[in-house]
């Protein structure tokens, strides 16, 4: 087992002939997944967003305008280039520290900078099974309590080497309906057909990828909420989300000293 090594070395998790990839420079980011010789992660692109699969902390998704209100005071958080909100937290491109590695288990975390007005940090844990990849993340205050959600980005292949494309299933009780800014209004929907780049309420897990002749991977988490984004050709993104976008402002979950915010997810194959 390993401790407080340098976020310069690749990790590679092995079970099963199923091999994970995790780059701590780089967001503590899921650079491959394989199962067998089948690779599941991809992306559109290779800026910070666009590739892979990482945390979103202390927030995930969108802050409208960029805006968080805490009681009586407001404080302005980093937008992004592509539009006026608060995107994706504030770990993605930052360092993490590997507390914990072994072949099946990795354990980092993730001090939150200036950017974010409270002291804290973000924990992350994976352990990897023959069958299964359990993820489990850790919003920590040290002092001032402030409202966070937390969620993961993943990016998978919607064509495998093999020529099999993706099929997303899955069930909800809503959508939640976006405003002319691309951020939730409040007003639930029923599940239009896609594509989507939208937030659902109420998912009853577990939300089903399947490449047919290849393998399916069912995504379970203990969340209410998840994005699904499948706008663009190369890869698409199933989020399991603690809250909403601009969540922290709308239903604020208080982290306290004592109390972190926890979310588990699980990807398990077939």
């Amino acid at each position: 087992m390993a401790s407080a090594e340098s976020p310069a070395r690749l990790h590679r998790l092995a079970a099963g002939g199923v091999t994970v990839v995790v780059d701590p420079a780089d967001g503590a980011r899921l650079t491959s997944l394989a199962v067998g010789d089948v690779e599941l992660l991809g992306g559109v692109g290779t800026q910070v967003l666009e590739h892979g699969s990482f945390v979103m902390a202390p927030w995930a998704g969108r802050i409208r305008g960029g805006l968080l209100r805490v009681g009586s005071a407001e404080h302005q958080l980093p937008t992004v280039r592509t539009h006026p909100h608060a995107g994706h937290g504030l770990v993605v491109d930052r360092p993490w520290q590997v507390l914990e590695a072994s072949g099946q288990h990795l354990v980092l975390r993730c001090e939150l900078d200036g950017r974010w007005p409270f002291p804290g940090h973000v924990r992350q844990e994976l352990r990897l099974g023959d069958r299964h990849l359990d993820q489990q993340v850790e919003v920590h205050a040290l002092a001032d309590p402030f409202p966070a959600t937390v969620g993961w980005h993943p990016w998978f292949r919607r064509v495998l080497h093999s020529g099999s494309v993706a099929e997303l299933s899955f069930a909800a009780a809503g959508m939640l309906l976006r405003d002319a800014a691309g951020i939730p209004s409040g007003e639930v929907v029923a599940v239009p057909p896609g594509p989507w780049d939208d937030c659902f309420t109420g998912v009853r897990w577990p939300m089903t990828v399947t490449w047919p002749g290849a393998l399916a991977l069912d995504v379970s988490a203990d969340v209410e909420f998840a994005v699904v984004y499948d706008e663009r050709t190369p890869a698409f993104c199933v989020e399991p989300q603690s809250g909403p976008p601009d969540g922290p402002n709308t239903q604020p979950r208080m982290v306290l000293p004592e109390a972190p915010l926890v979310a588990s997810m699980r990807w398990a194959w077939r």
